[in-house]
């Protein structure tokens, strides 16, 4: 079991391009948890019950249910009802949709941290409700919780191997074709195991000096 640097190079310009899917993969998916997150945090600030109770029903279902099996079901039961998404797609909805139950705690803290006075000040100055939300609460609550947000894009990245059992071709998929083909598993394997490495480690430091710089 002697490591190939032959079958290393060779294997570098498919690592390569299944390096730029899995970071589109990820950055899409972090886009829609973002924005989807947001809309469950808000929804949980509705004054009516009506709102409230459904959506926390949603998260709660989404949250708790392991995302293995909501990327099948996506790819594998929507079909039969004529919903069909490309195998990327549907990777980016699931990745979108699980992580955003977790965005939108992170933004509620956020919200929930904003102080009181705010929202005072907010109505004092006679805001419309759009307006405080837009103006003075969201930009205050979201610089808190940018730290939080980007802890869950690199757990999302980490969770992206996941895609390649629908068919995606990002680093483990390419890995396992590699493989396959050359009947030599320790270079692509480790060679994807190394690029998580370069990319997460570096992003989980970046984030813990934010998270101590906005703390101060």
């Amino acid at each position: 079991m002697n490591w190939n640097w032959d079958v290393a190079k060779d294997f570098l310009p498919e690592l390569g391009k299944g390096l730029l899917i899995t970071l589109e993969a990820t950055a899409l998916g972090s886009v829609l948890a973002f924005a989807l997150g947001l809309v469950w945090a808000m929804a949980f600030r509705s004054p009516t019950r009506f709102v409230r109770w459904p959506v926390a029903a949603v998260v709660e279902f989404i949250r708790n249910t392991p995302l293995l099996v909501q990327l099948f079901f996506f790819y594998y039961v929507l079909p039969t009802w004529d919903i069909k998404f490309s195998a990327l797609t549907t990777g980016v909805i699931a990745l979108g949709l699980h992580y955003s139950t977790y965005t939108a705690e992170v933004y509620r803290a956020g919200i929930d941290g904003v102080p009181k006075g705010q929202w005072e000040a907010a109505t004092a100055l006679s805001l419309s409700r759009r307006r405080t939300w837009t103006a003075v609460i969201l930009p205050q609550a979201i610089r808190r919780v940018v730290p939080a947000l980007g802890n869950y894009v690199i757990a999302m990245l980490k969770d992206s191997p996941m895609l390649a059992l629908i068919g995606v071709v990002d680093m483990l998929q390419k890995a396992r074709a590699e493989g396959a083909s050359s009947f030599q598993y320790i270079e692509p394997y480790t060679m994807v195991g190394i690029a998580f490495i370069v990319i997460a480690y570096p992003a989980s430091l970046l984030m813990r000096a934010l998270e101590r710089r906005l703390g101060h």
